[in-house]
């Protein structure tokens, strides 16, 4: 298990991080930020560092909206100083999604210096980068500490912390899907990982108008929670525990609009109002009886394949391949495999139907979400009506996971 030490929130960050740099030996340094991060906070690390007379490069990318993508990699590679060092994160997921590349990339370490509660990305090991236009979560690294300066993150703008706040309920669902996942697609589960995530769940949930006021004891709550889910994720090796449904809506979203050449929204805030959705179709998943239920899947027909690649292509064009590649599990599902699926379903019935009466009605999760001042209509990001629902059609085809999306298109259960 790799251990980040140490995970510091107060109002002495760049202290720690000197104390720690100290302690450990190190005295070269990158800085990674942004045209935003580094006026926060990226300038006072550095003068910092430069005036304990340490080597220190920053790289400040410049444009109003930063994408992981290849090119801000790449300018990060380019920029970044050649022989050892070690880089210093100062951003929320963006930055510290390509520093965590770029820095396993070139076999150094980096430490994290978040700017905004704004994801869970922070202490995890995974960085989603966008490669070739798809949205890929890549193994790398973990930060080796952690020190987030909370002035600086009570007082980021509001939309990253109502980011944030949306990132970390969305887990809702997230530990809904991988429950049933382990039930019916024999994925891997942790039930004590689960239990921490949902205690972080239920603090911010807690916390919601404190969070909305961006109180410091609210602004704390919210990223002790995002730490600790992202621990969970390092601590499982994956990002399952925190990452369902209502994640791959989010994801297609930025997806499409980074292929039409739109301007994204902020990932939590997406899965903050897709959660909505996700929670409704919990709720008709509720509804129906074992009667209803064994009609349903006695009307249930194996997907065909090329139907369904044809769908892929539909949704995704010429990135088509690569998303077949990662469906291939459900793509390739022979009759048998099929007919023992619907075995499972009717076997574990009575688990789903618990699972499904753990999520909140769309009303609750709408009106926590307003409280923590998080998007909860899609005018509110700045979707078209008709970009709502293929965000479902198509987002469940991201990852190998089961969802309730998944078990929706088994039993016929229209999606909205």
């Amino acid at each position: 298990m790799t251990k980040i030490d140490p995970i510091y929130v107060g109002k002495e960050a760049i202290a720690h991080l000197l104390n720690y740099v100290a302690a450990h030996g190190l005295n070269r340094f990158c800085i990674v930020a942004d045209e935003n991060t580094f006026p926060a906070l990226g300038g006072r690390v550095e003068t910092a560092l430069k005036g304990t007379g340490y080597d220190v490069t920053s790289v400040v990318l410049e444009g109003h909206h930063i994408h992981t993508d290849e090119h801000e990699c790449m300018q990060v590679f380019i920029r970044a100083p050649l022989g050892p060092c070690t880089f210093i994160a100062v951003g929320s997921g963006t930055i510290t999604d390509i520093t965590r590349f770029v820095s396993h990339r070139t076999g150094r370490a980096f430490i994290g210096m978040p700017t905004a509660p704004s994801v869970d990305g922070f202490t995890s090991i995974g960085a989603p980068i966008i490669l070739a236009g798809v949205k890929t979560t890549i193994l790398c690294q973990a930060p080796l500490a952690v020190f987030a300066d909370l002035e600086t993150l009570a007082n980021a703008p509001q939309a990253l912390i109502g980011a944030g706040f949306g990132d970390m309920i969305g887990k809702i669902t997230s530990l809904a899907d991988w429950k049933m996942g382990s039930l019916l697609w024999d994925e891997p589960y942790d039930a004590a990982i689960a239990a921490r995530s949902q205690a972080a769940i239920d603090s911010v949930i807690h916390n919601a108008d404190s969070i909305g006021q961006r109180s410091e004891e609210g602004v704390r709550a919210l990223m002790d929670a995002l730490i600790e889910s992202g621990l969970c994720m390092l601590d499982f090796g994956t990002s399952r525990p925190a990452s369902g449904a209502e994640h791959h809506a989010s994801h297609y979203w930025e997806m499409k609009r980074l292929k039409e050449g739109r301007e994204t929204q902020f990932h939590g805030a997406q899965v903050g109002y897709a959660l909505t959705l996700v929670a409704a179709q919990y709720a008709r998943i509720r509804a129906i009886t074992r009667a209803d239920l064994m009609n349903r899947l006695e009307a249930a027909a194996l997907p065909d394949r090329a139907a369904e690649v044809e769908n892929i292509r539909g949704g995704y064009g010429a990135m088509v391949d690569d998303i077949v590649k990662e469906h291939r599990p459900f793509l390739d599902l022979t009759e048998a495999g099929f007919d023992q699926l619907k075995h499972k379903i009717v076997d574990h019935w009575d688990d789903i139907q618990a699972i499904a009466a753990r999520v909140p009605a769309p009303e609750v999760i709408a009106a926590a979400l307003d409280k923590a001042g998080a998007p909860t209509t899609w005018q509110s990001l700045g979707l078209d009506a008709d970009e709502v629902q293929p965000g479902f059609q198509y987002g469940h085809y991201l990852r190998n996971r089961f969802t309730v999306l998944k078990l929706s298109r088994v039993l016929g259960v229209p999606l909205g």
